[in-house]
């Protein structure tokens, strides 16, 4: 009696027990569903301990927090009306009361910069007091503002007359859930409210707004995703098997799957991120292959001999090894990415192993076990086993593998030149908000924002004079108004904010408001003015947003556009270029960091490691076939259907401009992982086969793709419209996702069963003799009745 007779017999003989402890573990999983949490801050994609992580934190630690901005923006000449004009501030000064808003920066606190020249400091006053009445009021204000106060410049207004209004939120709740709250509950519905009694378009960004409105998306799209997965693959079950039973048992299978792998995230203390978000439909669409082999076979066995506790226990003995080995296998090529040191896709390679493993548990326990409770199946339910059509579509693959062998190894070199050309054309992407959905307004209003003042992303660049108060010497500022003068010079980039403006506005106040000499003193002017600035206290507020306590650092923050990393890899190059130049390393150090360039650092850290975790997939899985099948050649011949895909679907990629980001990194280790699986159902079959017909290898191939063809075909399909739910999505890169692997899949099949027997046939004097193909290390599939190896 081998291995897995005895599992089919202790499962089926204790089914009660087994049926309690699958329920037992269900509740406990269910239960850690309630520690599940959402992402509150960007996916991190580089280890804690890289350069650009290191550096950022550096930032925060001197400057704080410095994604807590929600800008509000208004393009609208009626609202320099006084009516609209005060409720605008009215709106404002409202948030200031909000416990969650630490200040706003907006029209009505716009402070003026004079000269007390008998006190000799600079006082502020504000630009008006009170609340304008008429029309001329207003414009006086409006006037002053654009003519007269460029500090103010593309902070608070631009040329085009467009209004900015700035509300920065407590650093404190930033990356916590009191920050959707108050956005839900507090400012959008206020802002509506203000945009209807008013009739103005009120434009809303900044990066805690979107990544709230983004998280909200992914939190709406788990169940769509959940339910459009199951009702797809139940669809495609019943259609293949016309069988409400089948398929409601296959639905009891990967709904349980469902609740495993959301209690799995909660046990593990994981958060629900753009990829960990993918595990539960992601199990329903793997989940259901495994039903459809046992239910097949089950089908098969009952139709054969009508004996149900044979048909039981055939269904695990025969089956059980050759699905555990192919979810091995697919496993396997999520667990390479345990081995990146990127905690994002590391948790993702986590929950995904464990849940296919844990799937194909389930489905090997509770299938068998709920049919040996119900009657045998009838006679409708096994006509599918005798369907032409598919029949059809099987000896068409015969035919070909039979007749025309020369043409798929044609169309095969050119699918490989195909993908060659498509891969020196694919473009790594590295932008914070390209998968965002482009329909839903806050995208809009992004894009809004990047026209009208250069961007939402922050750049900030950390300038260390490595001495205390070194900021404020002239020469320090002369070095940063070249970066200053840098920036300016990439459309791509904001007007920057720094201590500069601050010392040009005190120039400016010190010539009695004069906007022609808002620049940096002279080496003359500097002891007057610094003198002034040493007197005042006022404006140090100001002040320490852009140098730190102790005068020896200062912040240069500009905003990017949505650019790739190409872009930002030759803005970067320029500004490092002035950098150098300017600040000697032995006096000065300069840093680039925030959220946005951490982010496309972690993309290309991303791109380096998909080649690691790809090729750690491709090792593992054919050590993995060479200790199963012990042949070497049989690992060669095997390899290139399983590539060939790969290299089709990086051809597509680059041809249809689609990508590699971190979304879209997925795919290739995805379709690898499970494309694989056809191969060993096909070997296994094809060895056995063998055995079966005296190693007669023509007779061989075809009587294993026959027996293969039409399970093969059925998961294949289910497979392929189960990842093309995500192209449902509102996010680019999951639809990319979605269709590319699909894309994949169904070829993975043809190439498995087409190509993969015509090499065999091709190579037959190489491989077709007992000394290469060996018995297996593992009985993958147990020998055919009546076999002189039978164990039965």
């Amino acid at each position: 009696m081998n291995f897995w007779t005895k599992v089919a017999r202790l499962i089926l003989r204790n089914r009660i027990i087994v049926l309690i402890l699958i329920a037992a573990a269900t509740t406990f999983l269910a239960l850690q569903t309630k520690n599940t949490r959402f992402s509150f801050s960007e996916a991190n994609l580089l280890p804690e301990d890289h350069e650009a992580n290191l550096e950022y934190n550096k930032f925060l630690e001197i400057f704080g927090e410095e994604g807590n901005l929600i800008i509000l923006g208004v393009k609208d000449s009626t609202l320099f009306t006084p009516e609209k004009f005060n409720n605008w501030n009215k709106l404002v000064k409202t948030f200031d009361s909000v416990p969650q808003v630490d200040f706003t920066v907006s029209l009505a606190d716009i402070q003026k910069l004079k000269a007390d020249r008998k006190k000799q400091k600079f006082v502020v006053e504000p630009l008006f007091k009170g609340t304008p009445k008429t029309q001329e009021e207003v414009n006086q204000i409006k006037q002053q503002l654009f003519d007269k106060l460029p500090f103010y410049d593309n902070l608070l207004y631009n040329e085009g007359g467009t209004i900015q209004t700035a509300i920065y939120i407590k650093k404190s709740i930033v990356n916590t859930e009191e920050r959707p709250e108050f956005i839900h509950n507090i400012l959008t519905p206020t802002i509506e409210k203000f945009e209807k009694d008013n009739n103005i378009e009120v434009r809303i960004s900044g990066m805690p707004y979107i990544r709230t409105l983004n998280s909200q998306n992914i939190v709406d799209e788990i169940g769509i995703f959940v339910l459009l997965a199951l009702l797809a693959t139940a669809v495609i079950f019943f259609f293949f098997f016309r069988s409400y039973r089948a398929t409601f048992i296959t639905l009891l299978v990967v709904s349980i799957g469902v609740i495993w792998a959301f209690g799995f995230i909660g046990l593990f203390g994981y958060e629900i991120t753009v990829l960990t978000a993918l595990i539960p439909p992601l199990i329903i669409v793997i989940g259901v292959p495994n039903a459809i082999f046992l239910i097949n076979k089950y089908q098969q066995e009952v139709k054969k001999h009508g004996n149900q506790a044979k048909s039981l226990q055939r269904v695990i003995s025969k089956v059980g090894n050759a699905t555990l080995m192919t979810n091995i296998t697919t496993a396997s090529g999520f667990a390479t990415f345990i081995f990146v040191k990127s905690q994002l896709l590391r948790e993702f390679g986590i929950l995904a192993s464990i849940n296919i493993i844990s799937i194909f548990i389930l489905a090997l326990l509770i299938i068998p076990i709920i049919y040996s409770f119900m009657p045998l199946p009838k006679k409708k339910h096994l006509n599918h086993l005798e369907k032409r059509w598919i029949d059809n579509v099987v000896k068409w693959m015969e035919n070909t593998v039979r007749n025309r062998r020369i043409s798929v190894y044609f169309g095969t070199v050119l699918i490989i030149i195909f993908g060659i050309i498509g891969i020196y054309q694919i473009r790594v992407s590295g932008s914070l908000i390209e998968d965002m959905p482009h329909g839903m307004q806050f995208y809009k209003d992004i894009k809004f924002f990047e026209k009208e003042f250069g961007g939402i992303m922050p750049l900030e660049i950390l300038v260390d004079t490595k001495k205390d108060k070194g900021v404020m010497k002239l020469s320090t500022l002369k070095k940063m108004e070249k970066i200053n003068e840098a920036i300016e010079s990439f459309s791509e980039l904001s007007k920057p904010v720094s201590v500069i403006n601050l010392v040009k506005y005190s120039k400016q106040a010190y010539y009695n408001g004069n906007p022609k000499y808002y620049q940096l003193p002279t080496s003359q002017e500097q002891s007057h003015i610094f003198a002034y600035t040493k007197n005042s206290t006022n404006n140090s507020g100001m002040l320490k947003n852009f140098v730190d306590s102790t005068g020896r650092y200062a912040r240069i923050t500009t905003f990017m556009k949505d650019i790739g990393t190409d872009k930002m890899d030759i803005i970067q190059e320029r500004l490092k270029g002035v950098v150098d130049k300017e600040f000697p390393k032995e006096r000065y150090n300069v840093s680039f960091t925030g959220k946005a360039l951490v982010f496309i650092k972690g993309t290309n850290y991303l791109i380096k490691n998909l080649v690691f975790s790809l090729s750690l997939a491709i090792i593992l899985i054919s050590l993995f076939m060479a200790w199963m099948f012990r042949s070497y050649k049989m690992i060669l011949i095997s390899l290139l259907p399983n590539m060939l895909p790969l290299l089709l679907t990086a051809g597509l990629m680059g041809f249809f401009d689609i990508p590699i980001k971190p979304s879209t990194i997925l795919v290739f280790s995805i379709a690898f992982g499970i494309s694989v699986d056809d191969t060993i159902h096909f070997l296994a079959k094809y060895r056995q086969e063998l055995i079966a017909n005296d190693w007669k290898i023509k007779k061989s191939v075809y009587a294993a793709l026959n027996e293969t063809g039409v399970s093969m075909f059925y998961t294949s399909i289910v497979l392929f419209f189960g990842f093309l739910v995500f192209t449902v999505s509102s996010f680019g890169g999951t639809i990319a996702l979605g269709g590319l692997v699909s894309i994949t899949l169904l070829f993975a099949m043809t190439s498995n069963l087409i190509l993969l027997p015509s090499l065999l046939l091709t190579f037959e004097d190489k491989i077709a003799n007992e000394k290469v193909f060996k018995e297996p290390k593992i009985k993958i599939i147990p020998p055919k009745d009546g076999d002189k190896n039978s164990t039965e």
